[in-house]
């Protein structure tokens, strides 16, 4: 998969008034759209005035909460530069992602200093950049050393929690970690938890092993999501007591899945929804450094990865899935199709509840919200199709898929 289809339309992207008609994502009525200033200034039905861009659906942007890179770019790096981090905003953007949490894996600690503050700096420095990472997500060390649990992550960086090693990572992030995924099982994690949550840090249970008995401690001590349910885990489980059924029936857990294809079978994707519901359910792709790159062996991670012919990536060495080969719009029309949900339900999964959980401010097709906006096809038999994108005032269009009114 490469991103050299993708034009930036500046014409459209630079008029001070644009009017977008299309049908609303969750509704399905036809509205047209008045954007300004980077704002929705009207939503009314269309009018006989003719739009800048005619198009099938549109709906807000989305929100991913586990982007760990992509083109062969990781944030966990120890040689991440600040253009490395543009690049893949930019990419995110082409594929409808306005906004995300930049991931930052298992890694030596000096490497993630390092990553943390080019990351931290790129904020500062950029305000595209800080708007798109509005927080930052440490995925490990703090995770199972077993082999499943701990999926891809390199095992010699893998460790017990440690508050003034953390405080040194925060430090170096500006404050800008809000989501810490971590294994509760691990030696002080609970008081850990705890310390997180007196600090407005958001903690995710994953890469766990842990009893029943203490994922039920980790969220009396204020856990309250699973990081990709259903991933990072044994490949066999005891089939009554075990994590991935203690976290499914806590109604304190959100739960982030996977639905690209790979990471989870239809029915479990389904059975996940049904129990948690929508309304606390996020869509995340958790795109790979190596997303968008062609079908090969790569070395990320300090290991070998191989980028199958169908998009999955794996560990070369025992097979572990190593992150995804998909984005978030790609993640849409799985999610319908196997959850039985609607379009708007599996939208608002990949943007509404993601920033709800985070505490970010919400993004509605309503007058007064920002114009970050995703322009696509929809049908069930073809699925999710995006278009275009309207993001910070910048359309960006793929080859040939929508025309506006100025080009026909």
């Amino acid at each position: 998969m490469t991103h050299c289809e993708w034009l930036l339309i500046s014409r459209l992207g630079d008029l001070p008034v644009m009017r977008i008609a299309a049908r609303h994502y969750a509704t399905g009525a036809l509205v047209q759209l008045t954007c300004e200033n980077g704002l929705i200034r009207s939503v009314e039905a269309p009018t006989e005035s003719p739009a800048d861009l005619r198009a099938g659906w549109v709906a807000p942007a989305f929100f991913d909460l586990q982007i760990n890179g992509c083109g062969g770019l990781s944030f966990s790096s120890a040689g991440l530069t600040e253009d490395q981090i543009r690049r893949i905003v930019r990419t995110g953007r082409q594929h409808g992602i306005a906004g995300f949490c930049p991931t930052f894996v298992t890694n030596a600690i000096p490497a993630l200093l390092h990553s943390f503050g080019v990351g931290r700096h790129a904020c500062e420095s950029d305000a595209e950049i800080a708007g798109a990472m509005p927080v930052f997500h440490l995925e490990g060390p703090y995770i199972s050393a077993e082999d499943g649990p701990r999926g891809a992550h390199a095992r010699q960086h893998v460790h017990p929690p440690d508050w003034d090693e953390f405080r040194r990572l925060q430090d170096a992030a500006g404050g800008r970690i809000g989501l810490v995924t971590l294994a509760p099982e691990l030696e002080g994690a609970l008081p850990f938890i705890e310390r997180l949550v007196d600090a407005g840090i958001v903690v995710a249970i994953g890469h766990t092993a842990a009893t029943g008995a203490r994922i039920r401690e980790a969220i009396a001590s204020g856990a309250r999501l699973s990081t990709h349910l259903g991933n990072g885990s044994h490949a066999l489980l005891p089939r009554h007591d075990n994590y991935i059924w203690e976290q499914l029936a806590a109604d304190e857990l959100w739960a982030s899945i996977i639905p690209d294809g790979h990471h989870l079978p239809p029915a479990v994707i389904r059975c996940i929804v049904r129990v948690k519901t929508p309304a606390r359910t996020i869509i995340t792709c958790d795109a790979s450094s190596l997303a968008g790159l062609p079908p090969g062996r790569y070395q990320e991670w300090d290991q070998e990865l191989l980028v199958l012919p169908g998009g999955k990536i794996v560990v070369a060495e025992s097979g572990y899935l190593a992150g995804s080969s998909s984005f978030t719009d790609e993640c849409i029309g799985h999610m319908v199709r196997c959850a039985g949900v609607t379009l708007g339900d599996a939208v608002d999964m990949a943007g509404a509840r993601p920033r709800e959980l985070l505490g970010l401010p919400a993004r509605k097709l309503e007058p007064g919200y920002p114009a970050d906006l995703v322009i696509f096809e929809w049908n069930a038999e073809g699925g999710f199709k995006l278009g275009a994108a309207l993001i910070g005032g910048t359309l960006h269009q793929k080859c040939g898929e929508m025309k506006s009114t100025a080009e026909q």
